[in-house]
């Protein structure tokens, strides 16, 4: 199973998204991240993003922003959107058959009444803190989806 996180630049909320998601799941996925720009290509997360993860415990310094490309949609199964106009620009990039792969990071599991993360990169350390708190949040939940749904096709075999 191939999970992809995307935001706009892959420089805050995508590399949380990736760092925490490892955190929680088995060597059986890999989890990766983009942006839907290429302006920070190469670069490493925010360190301010570096700091709020290392804070956590997960060490995301050594990952590398890059843009969202047409073999993303054929190798992940799974495609996270950060925000609407995020998503927006996923979809717009994806043909037909891949569509079904994309979602809303937050809006899958409707508990959330507010359906994308924030860009914490105009803010502050507060900022980089709440967003990690829903990223983390949310990646719990589909973790244990993902777990829960593996271990069933695993044991059916």
């Amino acid at each position: 199973m191939k999970i992809l996180m995307v935001c706009l630049g892959n420089i805050c909320r995508s590399p949380l998204a990736e760092g925490i998601m490892k955190t929680k799941l088995s060597d059986a996925f890999f989890v990766d991240s983009a942006g839907t720009i290429s302006m920070h290509e190469g670069e490493h997360p925010d360190k301010r993003a570096v700091k709020t993860a290392a804070n956590h415990g997960i060490d995301i310094s050594m990952q590398q922003s890059r843009p969202i490309t047409n073999s993303d949609f054929e190798n992940f199964d799974l495609i996270y959107c950060m925000d609407r106009k995020v998503y927006q620009d996923v979809m717009s990039k994806a043909h037909h058959e891949q569509k079904q792969k994309i979602s809303l990071f937050l809006e899958a599991d409707g508990s959330n009444s507010d359906t994308e993360v924030p860009d914490p990169y105009w803010g502050d350390m507060k900022d980089f803190e709440h967003v990690f708190q829903l990223l983390d949040k949310r990646c719990n939940t589909i973790a244990q989806q993902l777990m829960t749904e593996f271990s069933a096709i695993k044991n059916s075999k």
